[in-house]
């Protein structure tokens, strides 16, 4: 294995760029179906890392400029939660 391959593509859930290509080269050629075997792109950075170089794979893969690859779909939180309030409704169900 190259010193390439074993570079972490996403930090978030330790994802190599050995396993991003092998993936794409079994097939998995969506942005969307890596990111529900892998979970690249749904840590904390929500795919600020990760984003363009999964894009850059499949579209050196699949011959299709980036422009015209679907991106993954982004579901943020609505609003953040502080956990003060969640244990504060807790307290209140029991």
């Amino acid at each position: 294995m190259s010193k390439e391959e074993n570079t972490i593509v996403c930090r978030c859930s330790d994802v190599t760029l050995k396993e991003l290509r092998d993936l794409i080269a079994e097939g998995y050629t969506d942005y969307n179906e890596i990111k529900r075997i892998t979970r690249i792109g749904m840590g904390p950075c929500q795919g600020k890392t990760c984003t363009q170089i999964v894009l850059r794979e499949l579209s050196q893969a699949t011959g299709k400029p980036v422009s015209e690859i679907k991106n993954q779909n982004n579901r943020p939180p609505v609003v953040g939660v502080k956990l003060k309030l969640i244990a504060e409704e807790a307290k209140e169900d029991e």
